[in-house]
């Protein structure tokens, strides 16, 4: 690549995710300030994006990949966010809030795979080339998180400012786009069909009867994960914390920290350990989470932030990396949408409407909650899908080279297990 292209690449990840980390992780807390939302309204909100990924291949696979240019869509798609992330500050309840928020995820989940598909058109050794332009995308959630917290927008009750920060990211990054190289339809002519839309020619997986207990572990665990989404930043607030987003940005620091780590871990523990792992450290989450405060407890709270590497890169990036393996190069791409749609479409959807309901039910007051029960029913779910993986996931194999750089979630390379 030129300089000038991968200048343009890094911006458009930087972008790419500072627009979602800038509303996505306090919006709970917005919601609940300013638009009086409840718990259930809260999860009905977050499970917009659960939505938008159950939705996006088909945004992907019957329009950017047929018909135009992926630079020229994501260009579209962004521009059509900015001016609904801008409406939605104008918004001054939940009922009209939650159609919209509901449009722009739509418009939104299709980039996350638009800005992959730029991005590897225009490399010769994606292995080598890719890490480094995708870790801008993790450095923008941490800095959109940052400012939030430094400005003080939670303690002053000013986070319809978030929603304005991210319309002005996405304007800009539309704008951007639009001058990034031309990555012309991969798919231009040919028909598709539901399973290559879904990944549906991946279900043959399902047929190992380790990878099912894995495939159906992966859907569970995101049960729980939904309740970390949606209301650790009310948590925290109600809890009293400051520069509560500040605080959760320690969380992706903790997954780049862990992905330099994760091929040391898997010579050393093989794919079994690595997963369980990955769910032990979400009980342990959920367990601090139940018993921290901000008085003599508050390292409970910044251990179950700091866990969120541990959970993450354990769980999900082996996970990409074990279906990857066993798919083969035939129904790779189709088994890493076939679970992508799983865990944030349908597990995702699923931990997003039960959540809501129980945080309704232990709200001890208009301002308080529960919280320790709230936080050891996840915590219990996540033990009981561990005991469950432990006990019926037989696959022993261990990794026999050394595994390329991943970086939340978008594989590089291949391992052989």
């Amino acid at each position: 690549m030129t300089v000038t292209t991968r200048v343009k690449l890094s911006a458009m990840m930087f972008l790419q995710f500072f627009i979602w980390g800038a509303w996505f992780v306090t919006m709970g807390t917005y919601l609940g300030k300013t638009l009086g939302a409840s718990g259930t309204e809260n999860a009905t909100a977050y499970s917009s994006q659960s939505w938008g990924a159950i939705i996006a291949p088909f945004i992907i696979g019957l329009i950017a990949d047929r018909y135009f240019s992926a630079q020229k869509v994501l260009g579209v798609l962004h521009l059509t966010g900015a001016a609904l992330l801008y409406y939605i500050t104008t918004i001054p309840n939940f009922n009209a809030f939650l159609p919209v928020i509901f449009a722009y995820m739509i418009v939104y989940m299709p980039t996350l795979a638009l800005v992959n598909s730029v991005s590897f058109k225009q490399m010769t050794n994606p292995s080598k080339e890719f890490p480094p332009i995708r870790v801008l995308g993790t450095l923008g959630w941490i800095i959109a998180g940052t400012v939030i917290g430094w400005l003080g927008w939670e303690a002053n009750n000013t986070l319809v400012l978030t929603f304005k920060m991210a319309a002005v990211a996405s304007l800009i990054l539309g704008l951007l786009s639009f001058s990034l190289p031309s990555t012309p339809p991969a798919k231009k002519g040919q028909k598709s069909s539901m399973s290559d839309i879904l990944g549906l020619d991946a279900i043959g997986l399902l047929k190992n009867s380790s990878y099912l207990v894995f495939f159906l572990a992966s859907i569970a665990i995101c049960v729980p994960l939904a309740f970390y989404y949606n209301f650790t930043n009310p948590f925290l607030n109600e809890m009293g914390m400051k520069k509560a987003a500040f605080i959760q940005s320690f969380g992706q620091w903790s997954e780049l920290a862990f992905m330099a780590l994760m091929p040391l871990f898997f010579v050393r523990l093989g794919v079994k350990k690595m997963l369980a792992i990955g769910m032990l450290a979400w009980v342990l989450r959920y367990v601090f989470f139940a018993y921290g405060d901000v008085g003599s407890n508050y390292w409970m709270l910044i251990t179950g932030i700091v866990l969120h590497g541990v959970c993450y890169d354990f769980f999900f990036v082996t996970g990409q990396i074990y279906t990857d393996n066993l798919a083969g190069e035939k129904f790779k791409s189709a088994a890493q949408g076939f679970i992508t749609l799983a865990t944030y479409g349908v597990g995702m959807l699923i931990g997003s409407y039960i959540s809501g309901p129980i945080v309704d039910k232990w709200q001890t007051s208009p301002t308080t909650h529960n919280w320790t029960t709230i936080w050891l029913i996840p915590g219990g779910i996540a033990a009981a899908v561990l005991l469950v993986f432990l006990l019926f996931f037989k696959d022993k194999n261990q990794i026999q080279t050394k595994p390329s750089l991943e970086i939340d979630g978008e594989p590089e390379g291949r391992l052989e297990v």
